[in-house]
């Protein structure tokens, strides 16, 4: 399977050095053979190939290991490379590597330019893409093309083939594509281009039967519609979901490879559920927009990538999330689609009360339309033995707790028909029966649920306890409920920094040097201080009022009441207005929120 690895032609250069001069960023090309060096003019800002006798013996010289891009802020263009790595391991023998640091070099030899408001504004825009590349996840291959299935990578051209990584890389998953788009527009640079995606990837050496095969589990995080949990629900105007992640299950052995591919993303038409301080804020569906036009966008997209849809909606079927499931039903009957099929499972309502066993109701129902749908798989003289012809898309809210352990089951059940017919497995062999494997397996999924959560709600997954063991424990729920405070907090109280922080990396705001006024700074309502400052002298001085007695219990007592009401009230009034008080984006989602 050729079109599987990276071409020389097409890989870009995995050792780079970068020359600093006060004039320009020299980035050498250090491969065997290469004499190419990359000239970034630090005052014109115009890139251009060199050799490397035109290196200045005076420049600043350090190892790096890719260039992420190039991005405006108020005090011009700034070079992002990459200055850490680590391996992960090895797809079909090309290594996969982790960037874990990065540096962020300012064109601008001095910041002389800048008024203190600009020179603030700066520092926040930096912090934001700081904080942008400070979240695991980043993951980068110099010769093989992380963005793509097995089974995309099978179907292509010859022509396809001779692209550069950055030509060929799948769009929605290309994290730095803005960062790189100076680089697109001039092909004779593209190999000192490295597209980084965003997600997780794991890979294990593994033995059952004393047969040994690689196992891989990819999850690729899209860029379109990219967010944080409360700011970034359902779909925009091209049919994007929020939080789309297709997730690859990839066995190799004895030559012959095996995939199996799912999808995750929020659900499909225009809803909200903007933080107003309590814990769980209600869900409001649009009204004042066609929901079927985004809706039938994405579904199209989505059969053009992955063929025939199975939907599997794990929402509750009452309280606030019971008009998203009768919607989104409703809206997979309208549209009256063969290749698009339905499924709802009220996960917490079925697994109520501990019993995740009842999981097996949804399995044997997906049983046979899993069976249809098949995997990919090509053997070891590189033909195409099957083909995987659909898909299935699970969501709950977040798509990241119950949608990962319904997708860790859909894919052991496809694991297990892979290996049986690669010979691995004995006829009657069930992988649950593999306790090595299954420790594994059930551990690499726990851990992708993990990545998957950190990148859209701050905080590690819930009901990782039932991936890693296959049974809830008394542990996990305690571990559970820290994790759901810290992800209120941060839900509240962080996350329209970091919100904008994406919007920011992304390109889809774009800092203008000589816009009159930063969106930074936006006047907060006198209520915004005082309640708080209210609210906790109240609360000081009913605490107060208890501890130091008054002559008599009814002055006490009134006391502790005025102060005690005062507290509540104001508290009140502070959740009334919830929305006035959460950290709220100021760049791009603000305009979109309701």
């Amino acid at each position: 399977m050729a079109a599987a690895a990276g071409t020389a032609a097409a890989a870009a250069y995995a050792s780079l050095k970068l020359h600093i001069t006060p004039e320009k960023f020299y980035v050498e090309a250090c491969d065997d053979g290469a004499d190419d060096v990359l000239a970034i003019d630090r005052v014109s800002t115009e890139v251009t190939l060199t050799v490397k006798k035109d290196v200045p013996p005076s420049a600043v010289t350090r190892p790096i290991y890719g260039i992420l891009g190039t991005i405006r802020l108020v005090a011009g263009t700034y070079l992002i490379v990459i200055t850490k790595k680590k391996k992960v391991g090895e797809i079909f023998s090309h290594a996969i590597w982790k960037a874990t640091d990065f540096d962020i070099l300012s064109y601008k030899k001095t910041m002389l330019h800048l008024t203190d408001i600009q020179l603030q504004d700066n520092k926040v825009f930096l912090s934001m893409l700081s904080h942008v590349l400070s979240v695991d996840g980043f993951y980068f291959s110099t010769t093989y093309d992380l963005t793509h299935t097995l089974q995309r990578l099978a179907n292509t051209s010859p022509e396809f083939q001779e692209m550069s990584l950055l030509e060929r890389a799948d769009p929605r998953f290309v994290w730095n594509g803005h960062l790189l788009r100076e680089f697109a527009a001039q092909p004779e640079i593209h190999r000192f281009a490295t597209p980084v995606m965003h997600g997780f990837i794991t890979m294990h050496s593994c033995s059952i039967n004393g047969k040994c095969f690689d196992w891989l589990l990819v999850s690729r995080r899209s860029c379109f519609r990219a967010g944080v949990r409360y700011y970034v629900r359902g779909i925009d105007s091209e049919g994007h979901a929020a939080n789309f992640v297709e997730t690859e299950q990839i066995v190799h052995y004895k030559g012959s490879k095996a995939s199996f591919v799912q999808t995750r993303g929020s659900i499909p038409f225009f809803w909200s559920q903007r933080p107003n301080l309590k814990y769980k804020p209600k869900p409001q569906i649009s009204k004042s927009v066609n929901h079927m036009d985004g809706f039938q966008r994405h579904f199209d997209s989505q059969i053009i990538s992955y063929g025939k849809q199975m939907i599997v909606n794990l929402v509750n079927q009452k309280g606030s999330e019971k008009p998203l499931e009768q919607t989104f039903a409703k809206m997979v009957n309208s549209m009256a689609n063969g290749m698009v099929r339905y499924v709802a499972f009220d996960f917490h309502k079925e697994c109520s009360r501990m019993r995740w066993d009842r999981l097996q109701i949804l399995m044997d129902q997906l049983a046979e339309q899993q069976d249809e749908f098949s995997y990919f798989l090509v053997d070891s003289d590189g033909k195409i033995v099957t083909q995987q012809e659909g898909i299935f898309r699970s969501n709950c809210m977040d798509c990241l707790d119950r949608t990962n352990v319904i997708q860790s089951l859909l894919a052991r059940r496809s694991l297990q028909a892979q290996l049986q017919r690669l010979g691995v497995l004995h006829v009657g062999q069930r992988i649950e029966e593999q306790a090595d494997f299954e420790k594994i397996y059930k551990n690499a999924w726990a851990d992708n649920a993990n990545a998957c959560a950190k990148q859209y709600a701050g905080t590690g997954a819930l009901k990782t306890d039932y991936t890693r063991t296959g049974k809830r424990t008394q542990w996990g729920l305690i571990m559970d409920g820290w994790n759901s405070l810290i992800r209120y907090y941060k839900n509240n109280f962080s996350d329209g920094f970091r919100q904008d922080a994406i919007d920011l990396f992304l390109g889809n705001y774009s800092v203008d040097e000589v816009e009159p006024a930063s969106p930074l700074h936006v006047k907060k309502d006198w209520k915004f201080l005082a309640l708080p400052i209210i609210m906790v002298v109240a609360f000081s001085m009913c605490i107060i009022c208890l501890l130091m007695a008054g002559d008599t219990w009814t002055e006490t007592l009134a006391y502790v009441l005025f102060w005690g009401s005062a507290s509540f009230g104001t508290f009140a009034i502070i959740l009334y207005n919830g929305k006035d008080f959460v950290d709220a984006p100021k760049l791009v989602q603000k305009e979109k929120m309701d």
